[in-house]
């Protein structure tokens, strides 16, 4: 088949790779003018690591990536632990990485180009037509015509709308900030989430240690922008957690470049295909960033669509065949970051007493039953046979 997919993002090159693998001309229309992306972590879950190992790329994944040892959610005026989750204890074939989202990118690109994938930058998208071919059409006037176009543009897809109409998306009452920080604490394998009343902050290491990615999140009531490139004074971040313990303060006093923007919710897309195209990712199914999987969904999604691509059906039935596969995992994702927010914002009072208690009393007696909790997510595997049925 001759391919075209719009976006260079993780799904986008992750897709490419998997196709081209088996044969496929692929095409990735990348709009800017070198692959790259800005300083920012990721936490790949074992869901997300059994895609790269299928791709042959979980080695260099390993090599430019931190091994996660823990999950520790602590109280920010205190710092006090209130419970963890022992990473280690996941099963052996299991891995948690964190990685920076550079990293993570080149290593995608890296594998595209092996199997034979052209990339050509600079491809500014106007739209995108379905049909039997469907057509990329481009900002200069020109277009090209494709047996199957596959959208991976995120949030700015040209196609859902397409296919779905435009979307009621709503604004979550909340804001985040991105920054990346000296690892000045000497932390090697662990995601710390301070929480506190309306706010909490994750941060964890990358790459050899010597960094600490920081996403903090405070409740707000307005809000315009949805993209996250907006620069802001790091005083804002820090007047968000005034009163924090000094651990907290310590980091963010060193934050000198911080991005922030506002969360938006967006239903999970209807229609994931039509004549010729399909969409993948977040242009599918965006995904607020309270259980970490927009990566990992992503690259669910690349391995699912093709997969689905790989049988002598219509091309119709195809790509039915892979909405099929992916939607009701999607929804459940998308569904559980939704409510895992309020979790982390609870005021002080009983309720967040109770909620604490009972977190404490399972970490506490129950650590391996605190990590099951999460297997319906970490040990789904989209590689394996039953997962494909």
């Amino acid at each position: 088949m001759n391919i075209g997919i719009v976006g260079g993002g993780i799904g986008g090159l992750a897709i490419a790779t998997a196709l081209a693998q088996r044969g496929a001309k692929v095409v990735v229309y990348e709009q800017a003018e070198a692959i790259s992306e800005v300083g920012a972590g990721l936490q790949i879950s074992p869901n997300g690591v059994c895609v790269l190992r299928a791709l042959g790329l979980e080695e260099p994944l390993a090599k430019r990536s931190l091994q996660g040892q823990a999950v520790s959610l602590r109280r920010a005026e205190s710092d006090k632990e209130v419970a963890r989750l022992d990473l280690t204890q996941l099963q052996q074939h299991q891995r948690y990485h964190f990685a920076h989202r550079a990293d993570l990118i080149d290593i995608l690109l890296k594998g595209a180009r092996d199997a034979g994938v052209q990339i050509r930058l600079l491809q500014h998208v106007t739209s995108i037509e379905p049909g039997n071919p469907a057509t990329i059409h481009f900002e200069t006037g020109a277009s090209v015509a494709c047996d199957l176009v596959i959208d991976a543009g995120g949030l700015h897809s040209k196609l859902r709308s397409v296919l779905n109409g435009d979307d009621a998306a709503f604004f979550t009452g909340q804001v985040a900030w991105r920054a990346l920080i000296p690892n000045a604490q000497g932390r090697s394998g662990d995601v710390q989430v301070h929480m506190a009343a309306g706010c909490h902050i994750v941060s964890y290491p990358l790459r050899d240690a010597s960094m600490l990615n920081l996403v903090a999140v405070q409740e707000r009531s307005l809000w315009a922008e949805e993209g996250w490139m907006q620069r802001d004074d790091p005083a804002n971040l820090c007047a968000a957690f005034e009163g924090a313990a000094p651990a907290v303060q310590d980091m963010l006093e060193q934050v000198d470049d911080v991005h922030i923007w506002g969360l938006f919710r967006h239903p999970v897309a209807e229609n994931w295909h039509g004549a010729g195209c399909a969409l993948l990712g977040d242009a599918a199914h965006p995904t607020l960033p309270f259980l970490a999987q927009g990566a990992n969904m992503a690259l669910e999604d690349a391995w699912a669509l093709c997969a689905a691509l790989q049988s002598d059906a219509p091309l119709t039935e195809r790509l039915a065949r892979y909405q099929a596969s992916r939607k009701s995992r999607a929804t459940k994702v998308v569904k559980a970051a939704n409510a895992n927010a309020w979790k982390y914002h609870l005021p002080h009072g009983p309720v967040r007493f109770a909620a604490h208690s009972v977190l404490q009393l399972g970490s506490r007696f129950a650590p391996r039953k605190m990590l099951h909790q999460f297997d319906w997510l970490y040990s789904y595997d989209i590689t394996s046979e039953s997962a494909k049925n």
